[in-house]
């Protein structure tokens, strides 16, 4: 999935508040590893409800780096999760790996 991590939703969140990116971007960096831990922990477990919980709170992190087609994405996976299926893992993967590069890269959260 071709897409890339963006400040537009944060940017209209803060008002221009740089504090508050900086902020909100620490939380996604603190909170993310653990939330993918638990999610991919539920996937090898194969406690599918347990997973589709996980990417419902994954999606609000997805929402907020601006990747509109991963959120769709993760909306049909949370959805085939609860149906006890497993098809989407690999494209969501993605994702998060997409979402803890762009993390990683942010200069202003060393």
């Amino acid at each position: 999935m071709e897409e890339q991590a963006n400040f537009s939703y944060i940017q209209q969140l803060s008002g221009g508040d740089k504090d508050f990116e900086i902020e909100l971007l620490k939380v996604i960096k603190r909170e993310l590893p653990g939330e993918i831990e638990v999610f991919r922990k539920n996937t090898q477990n194969r406690a599918y409800k347990n997973a589709s919980d996980s990417v419902h709170k994954l999606k609000h992190k997805i929402s907020i780096l601006g990747f509109e087609k991963a959120y769709h994405l993760a909306e049909l996976y949370e959805a085939e999760l609860r149906e006890g299926q497993n098809n989407k893992q690999p494209e969501f993967e993605e994702v998060l790996e997409k979402m803890l590069r762009f993390i990683k890269s942010q200069k202003s959260l060393q």
